[in-house]
């Protein structure tokens, strides 16, 4: 369920780059799923001769906001703590936490307990960052991007856990459907329950993030370079460069990719990765003009709950630890296989055993046994 880069780095190569193609490829656990009606994510990063009328590529964008919108969340928490810790950084900081947006968290019913300290560390952090189809005012959307960013008790290592969209669990109140159908009937506290029930673990915080400023980040810090592990028609397999649109393109890509959803989710965690990398060189760290656009940026579109006050977000920041790009680890929450619903919609299975035995790591602060132990697992169990 953990995927790691090449220990040797191949030679970069562009995204513009032709790669081979991707037409029926099977993946190690079977063909990608075809396009379903009412799927809104496109693989549309084309030419500019190839690009559709401006209308209709502006409501492309719209459809596609989720695509990226998570990955925005993680860096403002990651970026935050970063600036905190690097003093002359504090007003950029201070700043961005005052233009976030904040809601109600809470969720109903019974929760499970806080984590709490042991062995003279602090307690463990998770936060569940949502990204949002919402079309605007009056529509609540799905959160078709679901991601924990689990902070250990030393404050030394984030995880990022991957939810697929179409994993099929118990929304409270509402019986058995995909797991972004939380958020459209109860928005952030319903999505929490629903994670909290289904992993054992509490959610500390959490937060409702779009990808409008992720662009305008990437090209601020000069572009990242990611690892692709999964060739398609638009980027090849290996390391490529990508600027604020390719990535955003990148992070898209779904049905050309041989594990659909499952690799989409894959490239959204490298990128988190790259950006958080590329704001520890020493160009961006020696630049502050640049590190405080890139933290500022972020800030307008992510929303945080309530609890999440200024004081409780500087004193994590104050207390990270994470001083490179090797302290952030990327996994998947467990799939057992694919399914279909009784209503005919394609569903991810849940992996009951080891998703109980993620949910004790998260609330455990056990998380580094656990990625020793499943880093090398594959996507889906019983394909």
């Amino acid at each position: 369920m953990a995927e790691d880069q090449p220990a040797e780095m191949p030679p970069r190569r562009s995204a513009d780059v032709p790669g081979p193609g991707a037409d029926g490829a099977a993946g190690v656990f079977g063909t990608a799923r075809a396009a379903e009606p009412g799927d809104t994510e496109a693989d549309d990063y084309v030419l500019p001769e190839q690009q559709e009328a401006p209308d209709a590529a502006k409501r492309r964008r719209k459809r596609n906001r989720v695509a990226f919108g998570v990955v925005a969340g993680v860096l403002a928490i990651l970026l935050l703590g970063l600036a905190a810790i690097i003093g002359f950084y504090a007003k950029s900081a201070n700043d961005a936490m005052n233009n976030m947006q904040r809601q109600p968290m809470l969720p109903q019913g019974e929760r499970p307990p806080e984590p709490t300290a042991e062995d003279g560390k602090q307690a463990p952090v998770n936060i569940l960052i949502m990204g949002t189809d919402s079309r605007g005012a009056g529509d609540q959307g799905r959160s078709d991007v679901l991601m924990m960013a689990h902070v250990s008790g030393d404050r030394k290592t984030v995880y990022l856990i991957s939810f697929p969209r179409d994993l099929w669990v118990n929304v409270p109140g509402h019986g058995m459907a995909k797991i972004n159908a939380a958020y459209a009937w109860g928005g952030m506290p319903l999505t929490v329950q629903t994670v909290e029930e289904l992993t054992g673990a509490h959610v500390s915080h959490s937060s409702i993030v779009n990808f409008e400023g992720f662009v305008q980040v990437v090209d601020a810090i000069g572009g990242v370079t990611v690892y692709n592990h999964a060739a398609s028609p638009n980027f090849p397999a290996g390391y490529i460069e990508l600027d604020g649109q390719s990535a955003l393109a990148f992070s898209r890509e779904r049905y050309t990719l041989p594990n659909g959803d499952l690799d989409r989710a894959r490239r959204q965690r490298e990128v988190v990765m790259a950006v958080t990398r590329q704001m520890l060189t020493p160009e961006v760290l020696a630049d502050p003009g640049r590190f405080n656009e890139a933290v500022n940026t972020l800030a307008p579109y992510f929303t945080v709950d309530e609890e999440f006050t200024k004081a409780e977000m500087t004193g994590l920041a104050l207390s990270m630890r994470v001083t490179s790009g090797d302290s952030l680890r990327q996994l998947q929450a467990p799939i057992l296989g694919f399914g279909t619903s009784a209503d005919g919609q394609s569903i991810d299975l849940v992996d009951e055993e080891f998703m109980a035995e993620l949910g004790t790591a998260l609330q455990d602060d056990e998380m580094a046994a656990y990625w020793d132990k499943h880093r090398d697992d594959p996507p889906v169990r019983n394909p």
